[in-house]
């Protein structure tokens, strides 16, 4: 028996709260399920809603530290995102602006993918699931 059953949300610390919350809410399309602000703390909390009932938490925190990402740091390495239409899903992302790598081709899955950043420059993956 698992200890688990599923993940529940992925909290991310960025440092231009705003920035982030146009980001996730109007480039994304993640609705706003809480928002916070901490005074206590000086740090915002936002609670979005990815479609399939996930959530993630992002905080703000003053004078967070950068954390390395690149070339293949220790620690978490990308955050994907199911997509049912990965051509769709760059069009729009495009079309706010956000640089998209090319598609790429899972060799052992044959599902399509590709890689973008956030504006913090978090590795996001869209990753397009055929048989959804």
């Amino acid at each position: 028996m698992s200890v688990v059953s599923g993940v529940h949300h992925v909290a991310l610390i960025v440092s231009d709260y705003e920035a982030s919350k146009r980001f996730y809410t109007e480039v994304m399309g993640f609705s706003v399920l809480a928002e916070h602000y901490r005074e206590e703390r000086d740090s915002w909390k936002l609670d979005v809603a990815l479609s399939d009932g996930k959530q993630l938490e992002i905080f703000s925190f003053p004078n967070s530290p950068e954390r390395p990402s690149y070339p293949e740091a220790r620690g978490l390495r990308h955050l994907a995102f199911v997509t049912e239409n990965i051509d769709a899903s760059v069009h729009a992302l495009e079309g706010h602006g956000v640089s998209v790598e090319a598609i790429r081709v899972d060799p052992y899955t044959g599902a399509r993918f590709t890689f973008f950043n956030d504006p913090d420059g978090l590795p996001l993956e869209l990753y397009e699931l055929a048989s959804l």
